[in-house]
């Protein structure tokens, strides 16, 4: 039986609930909204023998693992700028808030969409790691954004590849676009005016975002997440 994708539901915790009380209106998820009722969101209930007793959590395989692969990576980030803006770095500029602001809000509603879009085949909250983290270091913290954001659209990139289901890649050409513009203005604001906004160590050759696998990223994230991850099931590039 096949349950259709309404719209995300805003998460619990009185701080998320404002954040997404302020950008509910925004243009991500009018997207989703129109995508939903097209049927680009249906998606099987998973069955409960599937349930595994290791406490590794499998991302699962085909189009719904790659959901999940980038469901785990927007828990991260969403995690992340939530701590960044409960506790502001020493000398946090008002546009800085407001930018980090607006990335935090972009990053729960990434979030909460996934949960909703995957329904029962989503993957459990993950449990982060953000012990090597400075949260009252300005640098500290944009470098860590920085990883985040350049890894985040990587990610999605290579993983564009992927997916089977042509309203899955629309959606994922529509959150990378969002995640690039975050890399960009984080970069600025380590480097302002200069070109390192999109610097050769993230553009290729070609003039093109680089792209990288789930076995590069999953790895790359992991000391960030307590949680144990497996991507062993998720599709390879043929």
């Amino acid at each position: 039986m096949k349950k259709t994708i309404n719209t995300p539901r805003p998460p619990r915790s009185s701080e998320e609930s404002k954040a997404l009380a302020m950008v509910n209106r925004r243009f991500f998820l009018r997207s989703a909204g129109i995508a939903a009722t097209t049927g680009a969101f249906l998606l099987g209930a998973c069955k409960g023998d599937d349930m595994m007793a290791d406490p590794t959590v499998d991302l699962g395989s085909g189009d719904i693992g790659i959901l999940n692969y980038a469901y785990a990576l927007e828990q991260l980030e969403a995690a992340f700028y939530t701590q960044v803006i409960a506790s502001p770095y020493a000398g946090m500029s008002a546009a800085e808030m407001s930018i980090l602001t607006d990335i935090r809000d972009h990053e729960i509603i990434h979030r909460e969409f996934f949960k909703a879009a995957l329904g029962t085949s989503a993957i459990p909250g993950l449990e982060v790691n953000f012990s090597a983290i400075n949260f009252n270091d300005r640098a500290s913290v944009l470098g860590t954004a920085k990883v985040f954001e350049d890894t985040g659209v990587s990610a999605y990139n290579g993983a564009g590849q992927l997916i089977k289901d042509a309203g899955y890649l629309l959606l994922a050409g529509k959150i990378v676009s969002v995640e690039a513009r975050h890399a960009a203005i984080i970069r600025d604001l380590l480097n302002p005016n200069s070109i390192d906004f999109a610097g050769d160590d993230i553009i290729d050759g070609n003039g093109l975002d680089l792209a990288k696998t789930p076995a590069m990223v999953l790895p790359a994230v992991a000391p960030f997440i307590k949680t144990m991850i497996s991507g062993n099931n998720l599709p390879k590039k043929s």
